[in-house]
């Protein structure tokens, strides 16, 4: 009776992300993954709407951002709070699995339709911190360059941490996106020059 084990979710995902290592993830079908897993596809189904649910069932990001902005101290200021959501969301959820994580990077880099799930996952991750800086009291545009600083400063610290092989954690190399940004803008206002057409 192992369908009915408790660690069947577990099982499945670890049979699933072997068979797309193997093989990849459009040659992969469900029966394969549940032969794999010694379980059956009705127990799949009953754990995944299908198999790209597999990468992106625990997609908690939203919620987990939305709690910490909730949870933040309201004296604390946006760029800290921004920075403490970035330290939460990495060691809580990075550090340590970055070889796990470059499996998963390679698998959905690999197929059109989990690179697009992966964009609107970062959509989503967006849309759920804007509303909780906008919540905190910041007007809507200021709520959304955060939100957009937030998901960037994560997509490129992430790619930056899985492509090293040194002890650098993912949260300090958030804190080096960060200040190369700062020193970026460091330049002075944003301004324009209206210039005269050339005679």
């Amino acid at each position: 009776m192992s369908r009915w084990r408790p660690d069947a979710r577990e099982r499945l995902q670890r049979a699933a992300l072997e068979l797309f290592v193997e093989q990849g993830f459009a040659a992969t079908t469900v029966p394969e993954i549940t032969a794999r897993a010694g379980l059956t596809t009705r127990t799949f189904f009953r754990h995944f709407a299908d198999k790209r649910e597999v990468l992106f069932a625990e997609d908690e990001f939203p919620q987990l951002a939305a709690r910490l902005l909730a949870d933040a101290p309201g004296s604390m200021d946006p760029i800290t709070v921004l920075v403490e959501g970035l330290r939460a969301v990495t060691e809580t959820r990075f550090d340590g699995r970055r070889a796990e994580i470059r499996q998963l990077r390679a698998i959905v880099r690999s197929d059109d339709g989990l690179r697009e799930r992966d964009l609107r996952k970062r959509a989503a991750m967006r849309e759920a911190i804007k509303e909780g800086f906008e919540r905190r009291g910041l007007a809507p545009l200021t709520a959304a360059v955060l939100a957009d600083t937030g998901v960037t400063v994560l997509a490129v610290a992430l790619d930056e941490w899985l492509d090293r092989d040194d002890e650098c954690s993912l949260f300090e190399i958030a804190l080096e996106a960060l200040e190369a940004l700062r020193a970026a803008l460091a330049v002075g206002p944003v301004t324009t020059t209206d210039r005269a057409p050339a005679q």
